[in-house]
């Protein structure tokens, strides 16, 4: 299992953007797929975007096309989200996750083994 630390989360004005960054440990991590998930207070987790363990690929649920970014940088051991054009019901705790190496999926909540704690987005109207 991978430990996966977010950061980058916070306070913004609709409208406004974020980056957030995932640091993975281990040495293993350019064959991981790598995911974005958030959970809104009351709502299920909801699995928003995600980036093949080649680099390639990317995934992204249809609420935040256009407007978010996963990106990946393998020397620094590190997945980005970058978040624009904020919206109130992106309001939520996001999280990072981790595949385990080289699978062959990787755009749906149980294609990913390892979680992050997550970090905070609130997104003020």
């Amino acid at each position: 299992q991978v430990l996966l630390v977010e950061s980058g989360g916070g306070l913004v004005q609709a409208g406004g953007s974020l980056r957030l960054s995932c640091a993975a440990s281990g040495r293993t991590f350019s064959s991981y797929n790598m995911g974005w998930s958030r959970q809104a207070p009351g709502k299920e987790r909801q699995f928003i975007a995600a980036i093949s363990w080649r680099g390639g690929n990317t995934y992204y649920t249809d609420s935040v096309k256009g407007r978010f970014t996963i990106s990946r940088d393998n020397a620094k051991n590190t997945v980005y989200l970058q978040m624009n054009s904020l919206k109130p019901e992106d309001t939520a705790v996001y999280s990072c996750a981790a595949s385990t190496p080289y699978r062959y999926t990787w755009n749906k909540l149980t294609d990913f083994a390892s979680w992050g704690q997550g970090t905070q987005v609130t997104v003020s109207s």
